[in-house]
């Protein structure tokens, strides 16, 4: 099932638990993919989008017991 509901530049940072500056620096240097939609010049993302991109930071590697 996909999550439709668009995430902003401060709830994608809460969810990585970064200051949205840092998201915005992301897209800056192109770390961040492009935005599912652009509400009033507002870049927007899917929530599953943002959830794949976090899978495949790195640093983000699944932990082994």
């Amino acid at each position: 099932m996909t999550d439709r509901r668009l995430w902003s530049y401060k709830d994608i940072a809460a969810h990585i638990r970064v200051q949205p500056d840092t998201v915005r620096s992301y897209r800056k240097h192109g770390l961040l993919p492009p935005p599912d939609q652009v509400e009033s010049g507002k870049p927007y993302w899917y929530v599953d989008t943002i959830r794949v991109w976090v899978a495949g930071r790195p640093g983000n590697r699944a932990r082994r017991d």
